[in-house]
């Protein structure tokens, strides 16, 4: 094996999906970067044995975590025991051609001022498709952001490299002087907004979000959490608002807190009500007391 290319470390999570987390290693089988390691960390997954996982590819560090840590503590898990110079975080519900790696590398090696590049990210159900090519910027009103060409049909028109707002926690690669300078993700979170919270601590320490579209995978999506679950309801109606907490000015955040409070919070109310969405109602609304109560813990 050749060992001219700096080591990538594939750091990806497996909870409860060890079949989905199997394609995925097999897809990294052909890549054509030679110097990689590859970490699975599973969640404790209650209802899966990821020894199936290390049976099949004896070649991966399979890290079991005795609890359940979230997307940011697992992947910090792995962190923990990477070799590489730079950082892969992959979700396991994605396909990757052979060739992607190369161009994120690339792009961190020849510009030290990128702190972070994700690459594009299309739909496994339909390739053609678009899911992620770059971020806008996070709305101080409604403290959302959108995914540039989501659905669009990938005809080129999203095949310019350069800065985005923020990252996609699907695929990004970092690199370890970076992590060693501005510390892994935070752990608050649990699941959802934590990849835009770190891509915001990296901006502040000076470096660059990157999207590259000469690398791109396949994603499945929210196979872990189903696409509208309540836990996703819960977690994204939470930490939105642990978001705005953590990042933005006082003035933008009191923008922020009368929009949730006089439009947001009864708008999905009323919606979830209508709809007869109570399991989602609940969840909502357990994401706002969860804010209430932890006023003083945000940045811990």
């Amino acid at each position: 094996m050749k060992t001219n290319n700096p080591l990538v470390s594939i750091i990806t999570i497996n909870y409860n999906e060890s079949s989905v987390t199997l394609d995925m290693l097999e897809s990294l089988k052909s890549l054509s970067y030679d110097n990689i390691e590859v970490i699975v960390v599973d969640n404790a997954s209650p209802n899966d044995n990821p020894d199936i996982i290390k049976e099949q590819y004896p070649e991966v560090n399979l890290i079991k975590s005795k609890q359940n840590l979230g997307f940011a503590g697992g992947n910090n898990l792995g962190v923990n025991a990477a070799k590489g110079e730079y950082l892969l975080f992959i979700n396991n519900d994605t396909i990757v051609p052979k060739d992607f790696i190369e161009p994120l590398v690339e792009t961190l090696a020849n510009d030290e001022t990128i702190g972070m590049v994700s690459p594009k990210i299309k739909f496994h159900w339909d390739p053609t498709l678009i899911q992620y090519a770059g971020y806008t910027p996070m709305n101080h009103w409604t403290i959302r952001n959108n995914s540039i060409g989501y659905h669009q049909k990938d005809e080129g028109d999203y095949d310019q490299p350069g800065e985005t707002e923020s990252i996609h926690g699907a695929a990004m690669m970092v690199p370890r002087r970076v992590v060693d300078k501005v510390g892994t993700m935070t752990e608050i979170y649990f699941l959802y907004y934590e990849e835009h919270d770190w891509a915001q601590a990296i901006k502040r320490a000076g470096y660059k979000v990157y999207y590259q579209p000469k690398s791109h995978i396949l994603h499945k999506e929210s196979l872990s959490t189903g696409k509208f679950s309540p836990l996703k309801t819960y977690y994204i109606s939470r930490n939105r608002i642990v978001f705005a907490r953590r990042n933005f000015k006082p003035a933008h955040l009191l923008v922020s807190l009368l929009f949730q409070t006089l439009v947001s919070i009864p708008k999905n109310t009323a919606t979830f009500i209508v709809k007869r969405q109570f399991k989602h109602l609940k969840a909502f609304w357990k994401a706002i007391f969860w804010n209430v109560r932890n006023h003083k813990i945000i940045h811990s």
